[in-house]
């Protein structure tokens, strides 16, 4: 007797076989490769005699790829029906085994054409929902066909427009259902690249400098940089009175944002220093349009060559304290004894004053150092003011290493980077300058004054802020005043930057309403100074990362530049190195162990300006570390491996940093506003 076959539905797959035994539930079948199967009863479709499982199979699957899937779908009843059915009705006799199961296969794998209504069973697809499948399937198809057409190009060397008016958005933030996407990533699989390594190959990102920056923009302003023509013009003409000093300000040529000033008045035995903060917190209200669109960049945002500012240029324009005409001012006055420097009393005013000259570092710092200071400051204009500021400032910081337990670090340096002509081909000078310049010194040690007063001010009249406070190396923002123990002073709140930094707007606010007597824009427990809390540290730790990286990568292209391929650099920490002459830090595997502070000499192997990468290798000794030169390399491993989001004085950039890194060490940046630099 013949064996009996079946043809049988297991996991979404027709499989055939020939049946060993069974009952009325089950079968045990044997399958074409041996192996043995058992099949519940309902699983089956269809049993023959003949031809073979495979056979079948075969044959079944050559005839239905046949059929005409239009004709098949004019023949199926209009109803519900079975396979065996609609084989009878298109074969026009009883079916055999391969008729039938070649039906099931093509209705099967048709899924368009006819819906499964159960095991071996489907229902023809009503016509208008034929029709709009059909469009979809088109639709894809073509979609595949331009996938492929991308593919092929980008494998060809080519860049297509598609890919090209994309750009970085499909690295940064892509659509990965995108035809661009797929097509991309396929291509960059069968060429063994990365998909960024594979657009700035074809040019879609035009550099290494494009990517960085280009990627830095598309997540921190996915609508762009400009501000909207929409947004209310800035309105000064506010009520208040005009003081009777005369103040000047003390920043970089390249200052926009100049937005802190000082002035000097002589008594009897005391003098009264005034500290002058801009204040667009007079007219900039909280929850208007301005405020809003201050509040999502948190901060300006500095990178070498590189400037977004967090508020439109005409709202910086009519605020930032410019020579020649009198501008509205927070000021903080301090009444201080002659001759020790001692602080005797404080006072906050809200008021205008007359800028009577913006003097510039870049400008002025050659002329004051210590011997010009101990002459008198000869030829320096504001001479006798900045002699006063200058011994103040020195009895400030004795009183804070007085508390800090330490003192200030005296040799650190500081870098500036100067870029000329249009990236990437641009040129980058990197210039040094040792951190505590006498005018560096002043400013530092007046802002601290300001923002330590100010932020235990506000605690005192209990009028809630934003402050930053540092203890056992961990620095934090919150809304309650702490010691700061980096900086040496009971309590620090950001006040002094608000035309490019939204803490100190906030803060700014609060102050104003103490001096007009007025009720604080925010209560005890506001959800929304958390907010900027939490807002701000994610910007800040976003932009601080972008300024890093952007530094890195013109220190690299300096090394290009200048054909550098042997440098000496000093050892921080194991294999971690200080490159001679750059803001640069890296590792060196396979480095001998050398004592903190040893100058080494080593060889460039590689640059990759797009990972900021830098292989080197260890060359020789050149000279083991002094005490002093193994101090600061300990403080050039902290600033190295620090969060950045936990440091606390600003690293300067292309202007001063306004996102307001600040060091742990001190407490705003000692080049406030100079040119790229970074703390070393």
């Amino acid at each position: 007797m013949a064996s009996q076959h079946v043809l049988f539905e297991e996991d979404g797959a027709f499989r055939a076989g020939t049946v060993l035994s069974g009952t009325e539930g089950a079968l045990q079948v044997e399958l074409a490769s041996g192996k043995r199967v058992k099949v519940k009863a309902a699983h089956v479709l269809l049993r023959y005699d003949a031809p073979a499982p495979a056979e079948l199979l075969l044959r079944a699957q050559a005839a239905a790829e046949s059929m005409d899937l239009d004709f098949l779908w004019e023949c199926a009843p209009q109803d519900e029906f079975g396979f065996v059915e609609l084989a009878r009705e298109y074969h026009g006799h009883e079916p055999g085994p391969v008729e039938a199961a070649s039906i099931l296969m093509r209705l099967h794998g048709a899924p368009v054409y006819f819906h499964r209504k159960g095991r071996g069973r489907y229902r023809p697809a009503p016509p208008e929902i034929l029709k709009a499948a059909l469009a979809a399937v088109e639709r894809k198809r073509q979609q595949e066909l331009q996938r492929q057409a991308l593919v092929d190009a980008l494998v060809a060397g080519e860049l297509p427009a598609a890919i090209a008016q994309h750009g970085v958005a499909l690295v940064v933030r892509p659509d990965k259902n995108s035809i661009e996407y797929r097509a991309l990533e396929q291509a960059a699989a069968s060429l063994h690249l990365t998909p960024l390594r594979l657009l700035l190959a074809r040019g879609a990102i035009a550099s290494p400098y494009h990517w960085h920056r280009d990627s830095f923009v598309a997540q921190a302003f996915p609508r762009g940089t400009a501000f909207s023509a929409e947004l209310p013009a800035p309105d000064v003409a506010v009520e208040l009175p005009l003081a009777d000093v005369q103040a000047f300000s003390v920043d970089d040529s390249s200052t926009t944002e100049i937005d802190d000033a000082f002035s000097v008045r002589w008594h009897d035995d005391q003098v009264t220093i005034g500290i002058h903060i801009a204040a667009p917190g007079l007219v900039l209200e909280r929850g208007d349009a301005l405020d809003a669109v201050a509040r999502a960049r948190m901060s300006t945002v500095y990178a070498p060559g590189l400037k977004y500012t967090m508020l439109p240029e005409a709202w910086i324009a009519a605020f930032s304290l410019d020579a020649g005409r009198p501008a509205p001012v927070l000021s903080l006055y301090a009444d201080i004894e002659a001759q020790s420097g001692t602080v005797l009393r404080l006072r906050t005013v809200a008021e205008r004053v007359t800028i009577a000259a913006n003097l510039r570092h870049d400008v002025l710092d050659e002329q004051v150092d210590d011997a010009s200071l101990a002459a008198g400051l000869p030829g320096v204009p504001f001479a006798r003011e900045l002699l006063v500021l200058h011994r103040v400032a020195l009895a400030l910081l004795q009183e804070r290493e007085r508390v800090r337990g330490r003192p200030e670090p005296r040799n650190r340096i500081d870098y500036s980077f100067a870029i000329e002509g249009e990236p990437p081909a641009a040129r980058v000078a990197i210039r040094r300058r040792r951190r505590g310049a006498p005018l560096d010194l002043i400013v530092a040690e007046l802002m601290i004054l300001a923002n330590s007063h100010w932020g235990g001010w506000l605690a005192e009249r209990r009028a809630p802020g934003i402050y930053r406070s540092q203890s056992l190396g961990r620095v934090r923002m919150s809304t309650s005043p702490a010691p700061h123990d980096g900086i040496g002073v009971a309590q620090y709140a950001w006040c002094t930057s608000p035309l490019r930094r939204y803490v100190d707007l906030v803060n700014q606010r609060q102050l104003l309403a103490l001096a007009q007597q007025q009720p604080a824009p925010y209560a005890a427990q506001d959800a929304d100074l958390f907010a900027i809390v939490s807002g701000f540290d994610a910007a800040y730790t976003m932009y601080a990362d972008f300024q890093a990286r952007l530094e890195r990568y013109w220190c690299l292209r300096w090394l290009a530049q200048e054909g550098v391929t042997r440098i000496a650099a000093t050892v921080l920490k194991e294999d971690l190195v200080r490159l001679e002459g750059l803001p640069l830090v890296a590792r060196v595997p396979g480095m001998p162990s050398l004592s903190r502070g040893t100058h080494i000499e080593l060889d460039i192997l590689e640059r990759d300006e797009v990972e900021l990468s830098l292989a080197m290798r260890f060359k020789a000794v050149l000279g083991a570390a002094s005490a002093e030169e193994a101090l600061d390399a300990e403080g050039d491993e902290e600033d190295a491996t620090a969060d950045p989001a936990a440091s606390d004085v600003a690293v300067t950039t292309p202007e001063p940093v306004a996102i307001g890194a600040e060091r742990a060490d001190s407490a705003e940046p000692m080049l406030k506003d100079a040119g790229p630099a970074t703390p070393v």
